[in-house]
C-alpha cells in the first residue's frame, strides 16, 4: 500500500495522530515519521502519545513517500518555524500525492505558500489565516480539493479517516496502473 510520511513534532494532538495512525497501519499502509531530528521522541500535549522520529525533514524528499499526514495541536505551529518542513510541505502538496491535514495542520500549508485558490477547513482559530492566505475557509468536518484533505477537529476524525482512505486507495491505484504502463 502506500508509504506514509507523518510530519510530526512535540505537542501534536494525541488522539489526531493516534487515531489516524491505527486506521492507516491497519488499511496496510507504512508510516515513517519525520520531524527535526531523526532519533528524537516527541510526546503529545495531552501526555498520551509519544512517537520517535524515523528520519529528519531535512533528509527526506516527496519521492520517499506515497503521501503526507499532518497531525494537529501545537507541532504544525513549532515545525513551521523550521525551513526544512515547510520545504518538505510546499513540495509535496506541489506534487500532487495525498496531503492529509486535521486541525491546526494548515499553519504548515498557510507558512508554505501552498493554499492559494484551494478550499480547506482547520480549527476555528485559524480560519482567518486561512482566508488571508488566499484560500477559502469551509466549515465542515471533512474537506476535499484536489490531492487535499482536511478536517477540524477531533469530532471530525471518522469523517477524516474515511476520506484519507479512500484517497489514499484511489492515489494508490494511479500509482498502479502507472507501474503496469512502465512495465509494458
Amino acid at each position: 500500500m502506500s508509504r506514509i510520511a507523518v510530519l510530526i513534532t512535540d505537542m501534536f494532538e494525541d488522539v489526531e495522530y493516534t487515531k489516524p495512525a491505527e486506521a492507516f497501519r491497519k488499511g496496510g499502509h507504512d508510516l515513517v515519521h519525520v520531524g527535526l531530528s531523526a532519533g528524537e521522541t516527541v510526546h503529545g500535549k495531552k501526555g498520551l502519545a509519544e512517537v520517535t522520529i524515523d528520519r529528519a525533514a531535512s533528509g527526506v524528499s516527496t519521492d520517499d513517500f506515497d503521501a503526507l499526514f499532518i497531525p494537529g495541536g501545537y507541532s504544525p505551529d513549532k515545525l513551521r518555524a523550521h525551513d526544512a518542513p515547510v520545504e518538505f510541505v510546499r513540495e509535496f502538496v506541489e506534487s500532487g500525492k495525498p496531503v492529509l491535514a486535521i486541525c491546526h495542520a494548515p499553519q504548515l500549508l498557510i507558512t508554505a505558500q501552498v493554499l492559494e485558490g484551494r478550499k480547506i477547513t482547520g480549527w476555528k482559530s485559524v480560519a482567518q489565516d486561512i482566508k488571508n492566505a488566499g484560500a477559502e475557509y469551509v466549515d465542515r468536518e471533512v474537506v476535499i480539493d484536489g490531492n487535499l484533505v482536511s478536517s477540524r477537529n477531533p469530532d471530525d476524525i471518522p469523517a477524516f479517516i474515511e476520506a484519507s482512505l479512500k484517497i489514499l486507495e484511489e492515489a494508490g491505484g494511479e500509482k498502479a496502473t502507472v507501474a503496469a504502463a512502465g512495465r509494458r
